[in-house]
């Protein structure tokens, strides 16, 4: 019984959104962690985005039914009802946006709130189902976990706050159309229109190409303002590059979905290794721009 509940909040990606709180989390502390307030962050933070995933398991229930990898879950198949669930997100949410509130901060608790009501609200509900765009939509609640980790500790959101946000959302772009390019007829059987499905498994390539190099040229702003080192530099770069030679040779493949499969993998592994490297890697910029 327990498993189908922890299933119901998608584990997959709470350990992605785990990570990446560590991330923003790791470059504004400096290398100073204060265990408490990490421990309490990443425990908001986590419940928050499960709730939000209880209810997308809700929402998607008409989905989930044509899509191969997703035809067992317990909302297709009647094993948990929809007000249990509901009351499942409700308890979740309650408790990760309470500790946010209480015993983090106003700001973490504020991106909190924008990325649950962005991935419900204008995700689930609306774009994922009816325009081309919606992984742009997507990547900013995506994007707002390791924002709640950095302004946890800034208590305040600058500029290295917003290069964070704008360089995992660019992540979130390449990382998603590979599984939608890896599990394509699933998206097409579910009538998604998500990029490869709407226009073509070429044009997905075209523009993942674009967004790895946008998103490398973001994450080196780290560096050349202040908020990480040397070693950050060379270490992003190494792993960039790579993604950028998987993005080039799958003009080239012979089998689209295997390419597309290891194109996933390693997004997760370099946003793995670049999320816990910030631990060793953060520096203290010599000013902080703050935006708000």
């Amino acid at each position: 019984m327990l498993k189908k509940y922890l299933f119901l909040t998608k584990p997959g990606i709470l350990f992605g959104n785990f990570v990446t709180t560590l991330g923003g989390y790791f470059v504004a502390t400096q290398g100073s962690v204060d265990f408490l307030l990490l421990l309490l962050t990443l425990l908001g933070t986590t419940l928050v985005v499960a709730s939000g995933c209880v209810v997308n398991n809700v929402i998607d229930q008409d989905i989930d039914e044509k899509m191969q990898r997703t035809q067992n879950r317990a909302m297709v198949k009647k094993t948990i009802s929809e007000p249990i669930a509901l009351s499942f997100a409700f308890v979740l949410g309650l408790l990760g946006f309470g500790l946010l509130w209480f015993w983090v901060n106003a700001y973490a608790f504020l991106f909190a709130v924008i990325g649950f009501v962005v991935y419900v609200g204008f995700y689930s509900l609306w774009t994922k189902r009816s325009t081309i765009h919606q992984t742009v939509i997507g990547s900013i609640s995506g994007a707002a976990p390791p924002v709640i980790g950095y302004t946890a500790v800034a208590n305040q959101f600058d500029l290295g706050a917003l290069i964070i946000f704008l360089g995992y959302a660019l992540w979130q772009m390449p990382h998603s159309w590979a599984i939608a390019i890896y599990r394509f007829d699933d998206y097409k059987n579910a009538g998604i229109p998500i990029l490869p499905v709407a226009r073509s498994i070429l044009r997905t390539k075209v523009e993942s190409l674009i967004y790895v190099v946008l998103f490398s040229i973001c994450m080196n702003a780290l560096y050349f303002y202040g908020y990480a080192n040397i070693v950050y530099l060379v270490l992003l770069n190494v792993l960039c590059a790579y993604w950028i030679y998987l993005s080039l040779i799958g003009f080239k493949a012979d089998n689209d979905q295997l390419w597309a499969r290891k194109y996933f993998l390693f997004s997760v592994l370099l946003i793995t290794i670049i999320s816990l490297a910030f631990s060793f890697t953060s520096t203290a910029p010599s000013s902080a721009m703050v935006l708000f």
